[in-house]
């Protein structure tokens, strides 16, 4: 299991089972450390309008496996934990109520 902390200082999980089940699609082979810089240093942070709880944290990234894409690493922030559910790649970042950067 890995840690990773955040843009706002959160420690994130990012399990082996997880991690596993990401890297299981072939076009998210080798973006393993791409997955931890968008915790890091997201460009863009939306709340998932499904779930509350879920954070989408985007990062755009040039010549991937499929092209010029986003990607997308999904957070569930609880309580007191927060872990990475899963991560893609889109064309464009899904709708939601954006978090970060705020722009109040």
């Amino acid at each position: 299991m890995k840690t990773v902390t955040d843009h706002e200082g959160r420690a994130i999980r990012l399990t082996n089972e997880r991690l596993a089940h990401i890297l299981e699609h072939p076009e998210m082979q080798g973006m393993e450390d791409r997955i931890q810089e968008t915790v890091r240093r997201p460009e863009r942070v939306l709340e998932s309008l499904s779930d509350p709880q879920a954070r989408l944290h985007y990062r755009h990234y040039l010549a991937t496996r499929v092209g010029d894409k986003h990607l997308c690493v999904v957070v569930k922030v609880a309580d007191n934990d927060a872990f990475i559910l899963t991560a893609y790649l889109m064309r464009q970042p899904a709708g939601g109520r954006q978090l970060w950067p705020r722009s109040d």
